[in-house]
């Protein structure tokens, strides 16, 4: 049986691993009416295309990620960063519905998608997960390790879940071409830890919980196929 209702997810995340996660569909969508704005606006609210197999991609993140995938053998992109100035004046533009990528640089555009995921009102990844999928992360044979992530993955809104599809399915490009960047999927998932799953408090910052953070942003990277993709499992019964 494939699932589809998140009850019916959440029920086989409990009883097959032993994660609990609570509602959060309950949200309201939040209407900012008359912004061109591209940074700290909620996803809802941006301008947003139709990409076959994502869903609706906010339209500045496409553009982006196609503008970088054709620089991919940058070395260092993600991690160096860019320029400032530069940077300032490229938001200021694109801000005001004004700016293009056509004339940037690769290292500032890579830093405007850190800063466009760090600015949202809401983690990609809403806060309400964080703690399962670390849980998910933490469970130690593969198997269950991968069947909990895909599961964790397929509770988020649709909005959320068209752009991280398309931002996983961008840094797994990104990875393959590591021996000219020098990014592995490794790297990568360090990079945008702080950006998809920020830490809440000091407490959240230790070693070992940052680390699973990289790891969960790592299999995503690794298997952007499953992101999303709701697996065949028994039926609520059979599992019992």
């Amino acid at each position: 049986m494939k699932v589809t209702d998140s009850s019916v997810i959440r029920f086989h995340l409990q009883v097959l691993h032993g994660i609990t996660v609570g509602s959060f569909e309950g949200r309201r969508d939040r209407l900012f009416i008359g912004t061109a704005k591209v940074f700290g606006v909620p996803l809802e609210n941006l301008p947003r295309r139709y990409i076959p197999e994502f869903g609706l991609v906010p339209c500045f993140l496409v553009d982006a990620c196609l503008f970088l995938l054709e620089r991919a053998g940058t070395v260092g992109l993600f991690r160096k960063p860019g320029s400032l100035p530069r940077i300032k004046t490229l938001r200021t533009k694109l801000n005001s519905g004004e700016g293009s990528l056509s004339t940037a640089l690769s290292y500032d555009v890579a830093t405007l998608i850190k800063q466009f995921c760090r600015e949202l009102p809401e983690p990609l990844f809403p806060s309400e997960l964080h703690e399962a999928l670390l849980k998910a992360q933490a469970l130690s044979n593969t198997e269950d390790r991968t069947s909990a992530l895909q599961l964790l993955s397929c509770l988020l809104p649709a909005r959320n879940s068209s752009c991280l599809h398309y931002l996983f399915s961008f840094l797994f490009g990104v990875s393959q071409r590591c021996a000219e960047n020098l990014m592995t999927s490794s790297n990568l998932a360090t990079v945008f830890a702080p950006c998809l799953l920020p830490p809440p408090n000091k407490a959240e910052m230790s070693e070992g919980r940052l680390e699973l953070r990289v790891l969960v942003l790592r299999a995503f990277i690794e298997n952007p196929h499953m992101f999303g993709n709701k697996p065949i499992i028994l039926s609520p019964l059979a599992a019992l």
